[in-house]
């Protein structure tokens, strides 16, 4: 039996979380218009992700491009999680900043454009590593 692996969590990447509670306190902060006045939104995604949002706008799509990156954002979360990424809050809810970063999280899990940030190995055993030592563990103890 397969375990499907855990999906990254975008407001767990660096930054992210400080601009969804800024979104969460000022409405305005998720719109795009924010981020002529607050360089901080293309600073973190330049920083994940080596592309600001109209940088990634600019892109030229390739050839057989299913546009996901154009429909509303609430549609985009399933598509998202088939890629690996959950890119909603802990209510299951799409970030409030997604708007900000989603074109570019496309383009980089796509490996159209930008680059996706880092992620170090797994220091989590697979479960059958877990099963198998507590297995051996009462085997000891008999």
């Amino acid at each position: 039996m397969s375990s499907k692996p855990s999906l990254r969590r975008l407001i767990d990447l660096p930054g992210v979380a400080d601009l969804e509670l800024k979104a969460l306190m000022k409405r305005d902060f998720a719109e795009p218009e924010a981020r002529t006045a607050h360089p901080e939104i293309d600073a973190c995604s330049t920083a994940l992700f080596g592309l600001t949002a109209d940088e990634a706008e600019a892109v030229p799509r390739p050839p057989g491009w299913d546009d996901v990156d154009t429909r509303p954002l609430g549609a985009q979360v399933f598509a998202f999680e088939d890629a690996g990424w959950d890119v909603t809050d802990d209510k299951r809810r799409p970030l409030r900043v997604l708007g900000h970063f989603h074109q570019q999280l496309w383009l980089a899990v796509r490996g159209v454009a930008g680059k996706l940030p880092f992620q170090a190995e797994s220091t989590e055993p697979e479960a059958w590593v877990s099963k198998l030592a507590a297995e051996a563990s009462r085997f000891r103890k008999r």
